[in-house]
């Protein structure tokens, strides 16, 4: 079944979708996004999103869930079910390498480079376009693009007014509702637009509850020559801890079990802690001011300021009290000395991130030219808090304990300047040359003691700067109105996170180097009036990758160092075909290789006293599948806005780590989704149903996770810690619509 299914997928396919929409006209409410997005002419793979395709997409699928079925995307959900802890990978490329913008601004976390999604709540229904980049893409400030990026667009002002509501029921209690108003273009040139939204969902998995809430306000004034916005974006989330996954073993006998939290009474009976969460809220605010100087010359500036405030909580059975920052012995309630005891205990963040942006765009005949600079500044604090300990009880002053001495503290400080300068030229009427050249600074300090170092007194004291130079070029030429080929050069480079300098300071290895990608893109577009395609080879080549290769540091945590060279190679064929009004067809299939040359895996021994070295050759990075495919059918019966819709989506086998050992093998899977759409005139505006079943064949697979191991002498063998993510089986979404 699986591999008829994937053949139907394949056979849809015929080539890359990489430029098929039409550039907008600029506007002054949209010429802020315009710096970070490819144009019709650049020899940049990329695809788009509408704000249409976007509403059209399930309430409770976060921004990496809609993307799901773009070429080279492979996404899953810890939680099992959409709401909650979403990640994806583009070409193999994990979240951390993915530079993510909201009107030109970087939603990356500075510390870890990642973008935690489960933190803006319902995105997809605020934003009114989304472009994927794939590849190294068009220069971004803030983490920059390791192989590819997300440029989300809000700002879009529409001529009249609107409003409308969402509200949708799903499986495992899950609710979504949204609600949003807008006063279009007043006759002043002032307009409003506000959104909120609710979820909720019991999950699928154990413990993946979610409760979210999220904000959208943007307000402005749009002149002749000048446009002004403020933007206000809120994200609150508390969700159950999903992220330890469950043991393979687990899995064949309750895949929706889940551990955290668990502890065991006298009797050996389990139970759980119920406040075992993840509870994070973040504010957005940004301010723009854009000048049209006539003549294509435009100037555009923005101010943005994010705090993020949040908190895990844990419940730890016979924990060691030293760790948790007490003096040994602690004197209990009783009377009685204790060095461990059962615990309730806090990560708590609090960040601040300050960003001055300002972009300059030209176009004037042959040229078209854009320039800017990105300054932002990233404030982060880290801290422990003890909530309660079970041999002190309830009445111990644990605040005056929290605040006297923490168990840990730190604080990051970093500072990323980076300026860009891009230009697409018509050599003749049907060459297009392009180049784009950034520069960017970087400074990351880290001072204070982090949370496993309260025993040993280790205090972090890490300062570091780097400078990178980003150069881009390439060529695109329009054959005629139907056929386009382009290709392009490109080289970056991505500084390391601040978990990779950790576990570097706590560790004896050589100190860890930035990491380089340079980026060769051919690519092959046709568009016609009933079908659109090409193809698209990429070869994204690797020096110095920061991988996991079983090293630890003196605290047991697994180093990350650089591995020489790797490479990620591979063709990314799509196409889309619509012979009538009432059927579309399209479809994406990438065949690639993404390996690490001479691998070495440095496996610790139980007591950590040393390492056990295996060596694989070429040998394929985790989590990176070499075959990707989606296939898609929609029938919109008499040529109307109602349809329905079949795709399968198939992700070829991949592995949790870098060996490609049968045992780390994550089985290829291909899911169907169904979705049924009915529109309703009324009076006063539109009445949408529609119906989402998500996995119609109710398959079992686990889509992603991780694994530790260590080396047992004794016995010659390497003993694993394996943590998987069940994805859900059949389940069902209904979304009631209203707009007007």
């Amino acid at each position: 079944m699986k591999k008829n299914l994937f053949v139907l997928a394949a056979a849809l396919v015929c080539g890359s979708l990489s430029a098929q929409d039409v550039e907008k006209t600029e506007r002054l409410d949209s010429v802020v996004v315009s710096s970070t997005r490819a144009g019709i002419q650049a020899p940049v793979t990329y695809s788009s999103l509408g704000k249409e395709e976007l509403r059209a997409s399930s309430t409770t699928n976060s921004v990496p869930m809609v993307l799901n079925l773009e070429p080279s995307v492979v996404t899953y959900n810890e939680g099992g079910n959409g709401l909650g802890n979403s990640s994806m990978t583009v070409r193999g490329s994990k979240g951390s390498q993915i530079n993510v913008t909201l009107n030109g601004v970087t939603l990356n976390d500075a510390e870890s480079q990642e973008v935690f999604w489960v933190n803006i709540p319902a995105l997809s229904s605020f934003i009114s376009s989304v472009q994927l980049q794939r590849g190294l893409g068009t220069s971004a400030g803030g983490s920059g693009a390791f192989g590819a990026s997300v440029n989300m667009s809000t700002a879009s002002v529409s001529p009249g007014s609107f409003g409308g509501a969402d509200f949708s029921l799903g499986s495992w209690n899950t609710f979504q509702t949204t609600a949003y108003a807008g006063t279009g273009l007043l006759p002043g040139g002032f307009y409003v637009n506000a959104s909120v939204s609710h979820g909720q969902t019991d999950g699928y998995i154990r413990n993946g509850s979610v409760n979210s809430n999220s904000g959208f306000l943007s307000a402005g004034w749009l002149g002749n020559s000048n446009s002004l916005r403020f933007t206000y974006l809120l994200g609150d989330q508390k969700s159950g801890i999903t992220w330890d996954g469950i043991d393979p073993e687990q899995y064949k006998t309750d895949r929706r079990s889940n551990n955290a939290g668990a502890w065991y009474d006298k009797f050996g009976n389990v139970h759980y802690y119920d406040n075992q969460i993840d509870r994070y809220t973040q504010h957005h605010l940004q301010f723009n001011w854009t000048h049209d100087f006539g003549r294509g010359l435009l100037w555009s500036n923005t101010i943005n300021y994010t705090r993020g405030d949040g908190y895990d909580e844990y419940f730890k059975q016979a924990a060691s009290y030293k760790k948790y920052g007490f003096s040994l012995p602690v004197v209990g309630v009783d009377l009685l000395p204790y060095y461990n005891g059962d615990i309730i205990y806090r990560k708590e963040m609090g960040n601040d991130y300050y960003l001055l942006k300002s972009d300059v765009s030209y176009t004037g005949g042959a040229f078209k030219v854009y320039g800017g600079l990105n300054a932002s500044h990233y404030v982060g604090n880290h801290f422990g808090s003890v909530l309660w300990a079970s041999v002190l009880g309830d009445g111990w002053d644990y605040s005056g304990f929290n605040a006297d001495d923490p168990w840990y503290r730190s604080r990051d400080h970093k500072v990323d300047v980076s300026s860009f300068v891009r230009a697409e030229m018509a050599l003749t009427e049907s060459v297009t040359a392009y180049i784009d050249l950034q520069y960017r600074f970087v400074r990351h300090k880290i001072l204070g003691r982090d949370d496993d170092n309260h025993e040993t007194g280790l205090l972090m004291d890490f300062k570091r700067s780097w400078n990178f130079f980003n150069p881009r070029a390439g060529l695109s030429w329009t054959i005629d109105p139907k056929n386009r080929v382009y290709g392009s050069v490109a080289v970056g480079h991505r500084e390391p996170g601040r978990g990779d300098i950790k576990s570097n300071i706590k560790g004896s290895v050589s100190p860890i180097r930035p990491e380089r990608m340079t980026d060769i893109e051919l690519g092959y577009t046709y568009s016609g009036s009933r079908f659109a395609g090409g193809a698209t080879v990429y070869l994204m080549e690797y020096k110095d990758i920061l991988l996991e290769t079983g090293k630890l540091n003196s605290s047991g945590y697994a180093i990350k160092e650089n591995v020489p060279r790797g490479f990620r190679r591979g063709i990314e064929l799509s196409g889309a075909w619509s012979p009538c009004s009432v059927l579309a067809v399209d479809g994406n299939l990438t065949l690639s290789a993404n390996k690490i040359r001479d691998y070495r895996e440095y496996i610790p021994y139980a007591d950590y006293s040393s390492v056990y070295e295996a060596y694989y050759g070429d040998s394929q990075m985790l989590l990176s599948p070499s075959v990707i495919g989606m296939g898609r059918v929609k029938v919109s019966p008499r040529g109307g806005p109602s349809y329905f819709s079949f795709s399968a989506k198939y992700v070829g086998k991949q592995y949790l780590d870098n060996t490609q050992r049968e045992l780390m093998k994550v089985p290829a899977r291909c899911v169907i989704d169904f979705c049924a759409y009915r529109e309703f005139r009324v009076s006063s505006g539109v009445l949408g149903v529609t119906l989402y079943v998500n996995n119609v064949l109710g398959h079992k697979f686990f889509a992603s996770g991780w694994r530790y191991e260590e080396y047992n002498p004794a016995t010659d063998t390497i003993e694993s810690q394996i943590g998987i993510y069940p994805q859900a089986t059949t389940n069902f979404t209904v979304k009631l619509s209203y707009k007007f």
